[in-house]
């Protein structure tokens, strides 16, 4: 938080009775400042047994990614191991993940989606 201090000149009761002392208040106001959040990178890892297929559709339905770009991620999985479907808040980054695996688990598929702190 940023602190600013602004002096005010008051007038107290001696002044009002004619004592010219001068006395001076300090106001302090804090204005917040955000901060952004902490952004979070949601990852597929591959394995022998997840069909091609059905990541190129995991990642157009829970990541919005167009055909060509759901393949071009889903190769890169394939040959690196890892591949990134997107950078998220924590919140929607987890409940992405957590969509995943349940979806592949509902097809009985071993995929694994990890997040980890950008």
């Amino acid at each position: 938080m940023t602190m600013i201090a602004k002096p005010i000149r008051m007038q107290n009761d001696s002044e009002r009775n004619g004592d010219n002392a001068n006395r001076t208040s300090v106001i302090t106001r804090t204005k917040p400042k955000t901060k952004k959040p902490n952004l979070y990178r949601v990852l597929l890892l591959n394995d022998d047994y997840t069909p091609m297929e059905f990541v190129i559709h995991i990642l157009e339905r829970f990541f919005q990614k167009d055909r060509e770009s759901a393949t071009r991620i889903m190769l890169h999985v394939h040959n690196h191991g890892v591949g990134e479907c997107g950078i998220f808040t924590y919140e929607v980054a987890e409940t992405k993940v957590s969509q995943v695996m349940d979806f592949a688990r509902q097809h009985q598929h071993p995929l694994q989606c990890v997040m980890e702190k950008k």
